[in-house]
């Protein structure tokens, strides 16, 4: 199952462009995005973490773990993004498990990353 086809029909999409701030690192989150279309960077300071794109996931440890923004994420290109609140991760997960192995897959590969950025 492609991840893009759970939000495509999806009424919340919020558009940012180009080089506009999605959310800054040490906010409080409240709700995760899934990306349909363009790139977005995460950076810690002046440093590029990672570019992902549609079908990506971010903020996702914000919402997952109830912890502050650990990276800013700002517009590559001009973007459309789908906020997922906790109410909507809770439904996606128990309707959806390829949703939450994806999620699962995506925090694991990001603890790899930030064990390696930090050795």
């Amino acid at each position: 199952m492609d991840i893009l086809r759970l939000f495509e029909n999806a009424d919340n999409v919020e558009s940012f462009p180009w080089g506009s701030v999605i959310f800054t690192a040490g906010e409080t989150g409240n709700h995760m995005y899934v990306v349909l279309e363009g790139e977005v960077e995460l950076r810690k300071g002046d440093t590029v973490l990672n570019v992902i794109g549609p079908g990506s996931l971010l903020g996702e440890m914000a919402l997952v773990g109830n912890h502050e923004r650990t990276a800013t994420a700002v517009a590559r290109s001009d973007c459309r993004l789908v906020p997922v609140n906790e109410r909507k991760f809770t439904f996606l997960v128990q309707e959806t498990p390829f949703f939450a192995l994806h999620v699962m897959k995506i925090l694991a590969q990001r603890i790899v990353d930030k064990e390696k950025n930090d050795s």
